[in-house]
């Protein structure tokens, strides 16, 4: 959603919360910005209504409560409003920092596939008199990665609807196919699964998603069961994946007084005139890499290379999604 058109739906909301009484699409043009035009001027009058249309449907898809009626009973066309006790938010007071934190998070949410989610807050915030700005923090920005089967599965858990798709294990060549009525996806040590239960199994199951093969495909119908009350996704898959072995050992160099969660994590810290060499116990590279990545230029990785290599990769992502973030902003 281009930065015109968000604005355009804040002031629409904004308006909408304003008045008790339904407005007619006239009077909704004649005052909110972006709506400017010339009604006698057939083809700029169609154009309007097309937006207007467009934006109606968006706001309901972001969950606005938008309501349709009229006035009194001699109105001919209908109007439009938002009832404020349907839509309300408690009180946010948000400092600076905390509104930044709130910007980052939708950047990251919209990046990994819950573009909808994160438009629907924001849009509320901004209407509550919230000012979150999500280009405000570019260059802090921590990169959220989700796999394919992400989308897919969590609109199925959404809409409690059975799912297939082929799934591969370490120690067998071939995939299988698993069916599943999935209860939520989470994430769990830098790694998204799936939890639900298993259909030939007739058992609770967690599958990992990097490990989904090929297209994950729905095949029952909204609505067909129901996940069970109070059900503790996170710990399904910690029992699932055990315990994790860290026998693996990373040395990086810290800037003297930075990076006190990876001081927290070693198991050896030297001062030394370029820095203090930290011992790092771990399980995962790229996991550790992902760690690192967020203390920026205060951390360098001296070995082994496995963890110097999944550091480079995840910054070439960084510099990436800036990248695209940057054309897009320039094509606007």
């Amino acid at each position: 959603m281009s930065r015109t058109r968000t604005e355009r739906l804040v002031n629409l909301v904004i308006c909408l919360l304003s008045t008790r009484r339904f407005l007619t699409a006239a009077q909704i043009a004649a005052t909110v910005p972006g709506y400017e035009h010339d009604p006698d001027d057939a083809k700029d009058h169609e154009a309007f209504q097309r937006k207007f249309e467009r934006d109606k449907a968006e706001l309901r898809e972001l969950g606005v409560p938008l309501e349709t009626g009229t006035a009194s009973v001699f109105d001919a066309e209908p109007g439009y409003r938002i009832a404020p006790r349907a839509y309300a938010l408690p009180d946010i007071p948000l400092e600076p920092d905390e509104a930044a934190a709130v910007g980052i998070a939708a950047r990251l949410w919209q990046h990994a596939g819950l573009a909808a989610a994160a438009s629907s807050g924001l849009a509320k915030l901004r209407a509550a008199g919230i000012d979150v700005d999500p280009q405000a923090t570019l260059g802090l920005e921590p990169m959220v990665t989700v796999d394919p089967a992400f989308a897919p599965l969590t609109a199925a858990a959404r809409d409690r609807r059975e799912v297939s798709f082929d799934y591969r294990v370490p120690d067998r060549d071939a995939p299988t196919r698993r069916r599943l009525q999935p209860w939520g996806v989470v994430c769990w040590r830098g790694r998204w699964y799936v939890v639900g239960h298993d259909l030939d199994r007739a058992a609770t199951r967690c599958f990992r998603l990097s490990r989904v093969v090929g297209t994950v495909r729905a095949t029952g119908e909204p609505g067909a069961y129901e996940p069970p009350v109070g059900v503790d996704l996170i710990s399904h898959v910690a029992r699932w994946s055990g315990p994790v072995e860290r026998t693996g050992r990373a040395t990086v160099l810290a800037t003297p007084g930075r990076a006190a969660g990876l001081r927290r994590w070693a198991v050896e810290c030297q001062a030394g005139p370029d820095g203090d060499r930290l011992v790092l116990p771990y399980a995962d590279a790229d996991y550790l890499a992902g760690q690192i990545v967020g203390y920026g230029p205060d951390v360098r990785v001296l070995e082994p290379p496995e963890v110097r290599e999944a550091v480079i990769q995840r910054l070439k992502e960084v510099a990436a999604r800036h990248d695209e973030l940057a054309t897009a902003g320039g094509a606007r």
